[in-house]
């Protein structure tokens, strides 16, 4: 299609606890949306590249420039029609304030947060695996989600939940960005609606429905459980 010279990349946010899938999401995410012609960019954790660098994990007063190194990789990205973040600052918020006790940067994070046109948190439905030294444990990823959730909602900042494994996590999160764009309008840089057709119309081939209830997956989950071998690798 093509965009108007005004328009800005759409953006989309994939947050959640550690070892939920949010790097494996967005690469797949990411692929999937290149293989329907649109030119993305993935934007990768800047916390792990700074771990591996370092060799150890960031004190509390390294916090700030990670969480601001994240939020301009992103908006620094013109030139593509999708960008997807490997979380954004609002995840380094949220382990300064469980790990330090320091809430300074929720109001920077949240306010980065308003410039993505979806937002993903992926559920707590994987199991826990180690992963570098990011990386706390599976006792901190309950208290994460929560404080996810509170913190977004506190903001007035719609997400949806995606669960599921494999292949499924991919398609359920393909369903909510076009649940998303087809509902809401995406909004243009200018602050004009964009009324041509959503870049991402037409990746949901099994819902035709947008006011079904892509939020809650409860229907997948009671299927999930049900059927567990459909999660296995195929």
């Amino acid at each position: 299609m093509n965009m108007s010279p005004m328009a800005r990349p759409r953006r989309i946010a994939l947050l959640g606890a550690e070892s939920t899938g949010k790097t494996q999401l967005a690469q797949a995410l990411g692929l999937r949306l290149q293989q329907h012609g649109l030119r993305v960019t993935v934007v990768p954790e800047v916390l792990r590249e700074w771990c591996d660098r370092q060799g150890r994990t960031p004190r509390p007063d390294e916090q700030v420039g990670i969480a601001r190194e994240q939020a301009l990789r992103v908006l620094r990205q013109l030139d593509a029609d999708v960008v997807i973040a490997d979380t954004t600052p609002l995840m380094t918020a949220l382990y300064s304030h469980l790990l330090f006790g320091d809430e300074t940067l929720y109001g920077f994070a949240l306010a980065h947060q308003r410039h993505y046109d979806a937002t993903l948190v992926t559920g707590l439905d994987l199991p826990w695996v180690p992963d570098g030294l990011q990386r706390d444990g599976p006792q901190v990823c309950e208290p994460v989600d929560a404080l996810l959730r509170t913190a977004l909602a506190r903001a007035g900042v719609s997400w949806q939940v995606i669960y599921g494994r494999h292949e499924r996590r991919l398609e359920n999160a393909i369903k909510a960005i076009t649940s998303i764009a087809n509902t809401d309008q995406l909004t243009l840089g200018n602050g004009q609606k964009d009324h041509e057709t959503p870049l991402w119309s037409g990746l949901c081939t099994t819902c035709g429905d947008p006011a079904c209830e892509h939020r809650l997956f409860t229907a997948l989950m009671r299927q999930d459980a049900a059927h567990p071998a459909l999660d296995q690798d195929q």
